[in-house]
């Protein structure tokens, strides 16, 4: 059975699963959660965060709990956000990861995303060289 939303096990999760960079806390999901534009699909284990302004989506993040990665969550809860960003009139889709993180590359590959642009040293690393953010897009229609 899934475990409901709420901005406490959002950060928890989110906590858990960003060990390299810092995790939002619970102040700013219920931050973001209080704007009409803002959504998310998914359950404590993993979840989905974006927003849709006009015809663009944008994914905030997407977090999946250590102990349930690797069951195939993350690809059915960003099927989920992108048809609940469909809904709300989303063309495309817009995200963006560390060039470093292959696990989030390979979700995206997967997911139909392409490569748009580059921000070089983007995501600064304590102790270790900063990695570029890959721009990506999909199209929805």
């Amino acid at each position: 059975m899934s475990d409901p939303l709420t901005p406490e096990k959002m950060a928890a999760t989110h906590a858990a699963a960003f060990t390299r960079s810092r995790p939002w806390t619970a102040a700013e999901f219920a931050s973001l959660l209080d704007s009409p534009l803002v959504l998310a699909a998914g359950d404590a284990r993993c979840f989905a965060l974006g927003r849709v302004i006009a015809d663009e989506a944008e994914l905030l993040t997407i977090a999946t709990h250590p102990a349930h990665q690797r069951q195939g969550l993350a690809q059915g809860c960003m099927a989920g956000w992108e048809t609940a960003v469909r809904k709300r009139g989303a063309a495309e889709v817009f995200l963006e990861v560390a060039a470093d993180n292959a696990p989030a590359k390979a979700l995206y590959d997967a997911c139909g995303f392409a490569e748009c642009g580059r921000r070089a040293g983007y995501y600064r690393r304590d102790g270790a060289e900063a990695a570029d953010a890959l721009l990506m897009r999909k199209a929805l229609r």
